[in-house]
């Protein structure tokens, strides 16, 4: 059987490249005692080279297209036909080790299904993953530079982040119009014990949520209004001059 043409509606972009495909798989760079969750398998371009090399690989793939021929082609594989965001990893996978994540995840979802793996961050060890390279640059965004906004501050708080290589266009179907990267997000990092993750994750959001203005104004108009008087740092300041650490701060004072 043919692959099946590309859906838009689910962001699909085959990698056809061999060379890319080995890349991918090296950096990931997958053990025997490894458990391997991939994110869109899709035509099973990395799920068979992964599946040579771990015991136990599960593939969540949201079209069902490809599900029996990638079953039939890779019997060692479970195969979970699902969307990956609202797919239960916890109450699905049954494993005493933690996860390694990997996949060409769709690039119109990747904020979302980043924000999936760090609400399940105690299930998983790591994930690599192929996003879009505009993306990449914004996850290991550093303080005071333009990259640097929600994205960099909370998956750095919980994660050690490196974009391993970028990648051309010319190695999907179809070729999409930007480029991409591969990223590596190591889940080793955690919040202090006094700073909850909701309260963290909400005050980063409501701080950049007018990233022009001080960060007096953001949180004057965010759900922490009431709260701005119990800030003693200076609120003149922008959401992206804060490091992570002073973000911890300005969270026990909200929270």
């Amino acid at each position: 059987m043919s692959d099946p043409r590309p859906l838009k509606r689910f962001g699909q972009n085959y990698l056809k490249d061999h060379q890319t495909i080995l890349k991918i798989v090296r950096e990931f760079d997958p053990c025997p005692d490894d458990i391997v969750v991939e994110i869109g398998p899709g035509t099973g371009a990395l799920t068979g080279e992964i599946y040579q090399k771990v015991k136990k690989l599960y593939a969540v793939e949201i079209d069902f297209r490809v599900i029996e021929e990638l079953s039939f082609k890779y019997p060692m594989v479970h195969f979970i036909n699902a969307d990956f965001l609202k797919f239960e990893l916890s109450s699905a996978i049954h494993e005493e080790k933690k996860l390694r994540i990997v996949g060409n995840i769709p690039y119109n979802i990747t904020s979302p299904i980043i924000f999936k793996l760090i609400e399940n961050r105690e299930l998983i060890k790591d994930a690599m993953m192929m996003v879009q390279l505009e993306v990449a640059n914004r996850i290991i965004g550093t303080n005071s530079k333009k990259d640097y906004g929600i994205l960099a501050v909370i998956i750095n708080a919980f994660a050690t982040t490196s974009l391993r290589f970028k990648i051309s266009p010319n190695v999907f179907f179809p070729k999409p119009k930007v480029e991409s990267a591969i990223i590596h997000l190591d889940f080793n990092k955690n919040l202090p014990d006094d700073v909850s993750s909701k309260d963290f994750m909400g005050v980063v959001k409501a701080a950049f949520g007018n990233r022009r203005k001080i960060l007096k104004n953001s949180l004057s108009n965010s759900v922490y209004k009431d709260r701005v008087n119990n800030v003693k740092m200076d609120l003149t300041r922008r959401a992206e001059e804060l490091s992570i650490a002073e973000y911890f701060d300005l969270t026990r004072m909200l929270q």
